[in-house]
């Protein structure tokens, strides 16, 4: 009986050290990922132009209000795509967004999921880094969230909705008129949470 107990101990041990390691990589990947996003962004912000479009006494359309089924301009980043930055004052957050999502670039970067900015359709997404989308969840309706793209335009949005969605549940993530989407998975992975936003400008 003696020798049985000891054996539990050892395997409860085990996992205790195993979890202590699981927590201290994934803190690790947080804070490179963290460290990536802010040397990218200093050198994405030297990149875009200021918006100037509300200064002009003559209106001059840029090429995304002409022809919205272009494709978003690309900068390209120590050798990532990216296609702007997202602001969230309320979470006091500047974040570049890659141009395409993957499991390696979620790493990196916050990344465009599909959509566009100037078709109003864009969907953006994160890990649940605490800062990335980690703190999503302390938003609330009416907040107001921008998106600056390559070339320097402004998109004003307002969260109108939260959502929870499973993970798999992509055709509800796509539908709906939403014109700018957010979304990151819970601690556990089972539940996507997902920010509804429209364009106030």
């Amino acid at each position: 009986m003696h020798k049985k107990g000891s054996g539990w101990i050892l395997v409860g041990l085990f996992l205790i050290a195993a979890a202590i390691c699981l927590t201290c990589a994934n803190l690790w990947t947080e804070y490179l990922a963290d460290k990536k996003t802010n040397q990218t962004l200093e050198e994405l912000l030297l990149k875009i132009p200021e918006d100037h479009s509300n200064q002009n006494e003559e209106i001059e359309y840029p090429d995304y209000v002409l022809n919205p089924n272009m494709d978003m301009p690309v900068e390209t980043v120590n050798g990532y795509e990216y296609i702007g930055v997202l602001t969230i004052p309320q979470l006091n957050l500047e974040l570049p967004i890659l141009s395409e999502w993957s499991s390696a670039h979620l790493k990196i970067s916050p990344s465009r999921y599909e959509g566009s900015a100037y078709l109003d359709n864009l969907i953006i997404c994160a890990h649940n880094y605490r800062n990335h989308f980690g703190r999503l969840k302390n938003l609330s309706i009416h907040d107001e969230i921008m998106f600056t793209d390559i070339d320097g335009h402004t998109f004003h949005y307002q969260i109108v909705e939260f959502e929870s969605l499973q993970p798999k549940a992509v055709e509800e993530m796509e539908s709906g008129e939403w014109d700018l989407t957010l979304f990151t998975c819970n601690l556990g992975g089972s539940v996507r949470f997902t920010v509804r936003c429209e364009r106030i400008d």
